[in-house]
């Protein structure tokens, strides 16, 4: 053998090299270790998770004991009160307390909501993760509506939900609720568990990679709810489809979960949205940036992301979506990887005030008296809502100088939730000057709902102009009220709300500023425009709060079978 020696005449090491068998036996090594190490290491990342999981359920087991005490004791004083106040009316004991069952329909139950098989006395903790339920939009009516069924459906189950409202107490948060949205929740079951995280999900703590450091907030923010407590059931509704995946990392099938999609945090449309040739690459806030290096690397960006997203949010046991457009982007993303899941994508729509605005607003021959030639528009005064078209929309009609355009006016009605809120107005005010017709648009900022309520009885249109709308929640308070509607030609107010019932149109579907402009031509020289109202009317009815607790009952069922809860403290 061969020695190679260094300039100081110390022996190296041989030159030659390694024996080809021993190469041969090093690769099939390699060979072997590969597929044992794909085996291998998921397994011990599944197993730290369950490890980290059991360590949360142990640490938290003091606090689900004292919820579940503290629950007891308040359904009694909540008893004792109720009995005390009956005997001084002279009522019997539950008269006038409102809670009937939920009826579910669905196989092994009874028409009258009781169940076959007694599972109404479970009496485990479900958990809401809604870190924002003070906001008072239409995700947070979903989330107290799907409490009030859970409730009338289980009176045994405690719900607690993880909240970033420090400021706002249990008796001043369920006060909001009934006043706000009409919800009236029984106290001693609702208890609210406050994170310390929220700042991690604000758009505004991560001004670059804003989809991905949310989503990380999101994970961040669960673990803290975790931490707090362990529920037996765990539902997102709000959309934070990375929390569902750390839920299934820690508990695997013991923590069954459930997801309300409003809208999904990235969809096809928006990848689609940054090409500038496809066909909606000319839509949406990030239209057509997909170009050059850094629109590659965006792409790049948001498929990886969407890869993820697809995964976390496809490990939810039941999956719920608030119309068929969120459903059907869902079903793309989602669907792929939920082939072992037993329950299908379903659309539960979301609960609207129907019942209400039917009591308020008369859709009448003697109220069609007091319909005035108004356009109203009610939506926050946020980009995506598109004011700009509707006014651009309302200027090329008033200059058609139509009998239908003369003493037309368009009211915007919606929320200021800070400076950029305000801002917006000031430059569609600067719009409206511009566009010559200032004498014609009116703002109405934070207007209380009597005033909202008095515009949808005297307006003759309502019209929406937010492109791939997910649902549209202020669409059916037009129709409910009586209003035709004239909406952006995509989305929920396209798929399911602005349809033809019995055959005949209940508004129109609009795209350009033009083709606004000749949908509110049509809507206000209906021939009949009584019959449209009252058909809108009708069709609002399959978004009443009672279907929706139908549906929401029909989809969570099997949760609440395939874990009961612990014995109640008594």
């Amino acid at each position: 053998m061969d020695f190679s020696c260094a300039a100081d005449g110390t022996m190296c090491m041989p030159s030659t090299p390694l024996p080809r068998s021993n190469v041969l036996a090093n690769a099939v090594l390699i060979l072997c270790l590969a597929p044992l190490a794909y085996v291998v290491l998921p397994l011990l990342w599944r197993a730290a998770g369950l490890l980290f999981g059991w360590r949360l359920r142990q640490r938290t087991q003091l606090r689900r004991h004292q919820i579940l005490e503290l629950t007891s004791s308040e359904e009694n004083k909540h008893s004792e009160s109720r009995r005390n106040s009956s005997s001084s009316s002279g009522k019997e004991d539950g008269e006038d307390s409102g809670w009937e069952k939920v009826d579910a329909y669905t196989p092994g139950t009874a028409k009258n909501g009781a169940p076959a098989d007694s599972d109404s006395d479970w009496d485990g903790i479900v958990a809401f993760f809604h870190p924002f339920c003070n906001a008072g939009g239409g995700g947070e009516r979903v989330l107290w509506a799907a409490i009030r069924a859970t409730q009338q459906r289980y009176p045994r189950a405690t719900c607690v939900v993880y909240t970033g409202d420090h400021g706002v107490s249990k008796s001043a948060m369920l006060s909001r609720v009934s006043s706000r949205f009409n919800i009236h929740l029984h106290p001693p079951t609702v208890h609210f568990l406050y994170l310390s995280t929220r700042h991690w999900v604000l758009a505004s703590t991560w001004p670059r990679f804003t989809l991905a450091g949310q989503s990380l907030g999101s994970v961040m923010m669960a673990w803290d709810a975790f931490s707090l407590l362990v529920p037996d059931v765990f539902v997102d509704t709000m959309g934070y489809a990375f929390a569902l995946g750390l839920a299934k990392w820690l508990f695997g099938k013991a923590l069954p979960t459930a997801a309300y999609v409003h809208y999904p945090t990235i969809s096809t449309d928006m990848l689609d949205s940054l090409d500038p040739t496809s066909a909606v690459g000319n839509q949406g806030l990030n239209a057509g940036q997909g170009v050059g290096l850094r629109g590659q690397v965006k792409r790049r960006y948001w498929r990886l992301f969407a890869a993820a997203y697809s995964r976390v949010g496809a490990s939810a046991d039941v999956v719920m979506t608030n119309s068929s457009w969120t459903q059907q982007h869902i079903q793309q993303l989602w669907g792929p990887l939920r082939k072992g899941q037993k329950k299908p994508i379903a659309v539960v729509y979301p609960p609207v005030a129907v019942s209400e605005l039917e009591r308020q607003v008369d859709v009448s021959a003697a109220s069609e008296k007091r319909r005035e030639k108004i356009l109203l528009y009610i939506a926050q005064f946020r980009p995506e809502k598109n004011h700009q078209l509707i006014l651009q929309a309302f200027a090329e009609f008033v200059k058609s100088c139509t009998p239908a355009a003369q003493g037309t006016r368009l009211v915007l009605v919606g929320s200021v939730r800070d400076d950029a809120d305000s801002k917006r107005v000031y430059q569609l005010r600067l719009l409206a000057n511009e566009l010559h017709v200032r004498d014609r648009v009116e703002f109405r900022l934070d207007a209380p709902w009597q005033d909202v309520l008095d515009l949808l009885g005297r307006a003759s249109v309502g019209v929406n102009a937010m492109w791939n709308e997910h649902f549209g929640i202020g669409v059916v308070e037009y129709q409910a009220a009586g209003l035709v509607a004239v909406v952006h030609e995509s989305g929920g107010p396209k798929m399911d709300i602005v349809v033809d019932v019995d055959g005949e149109p209940t508004g129109f579907h609009a795209t350009t500023a033009s083709e606004f402009a000749a949908a509110f031509e049509k809507a206000l020289t209906l021939p009949d425009p009584l019959a449209v109202r009252l058909r809108a009317r009708k069709s609002a009815k399959r978004f009443t709060e009672e279907e929706f607790a139908r549906r929401w009952i029909e989809q969570m069922e099997g949760l609440f079978k395939a874990r009961p809860g612990q014995q109640r403290v008594e």
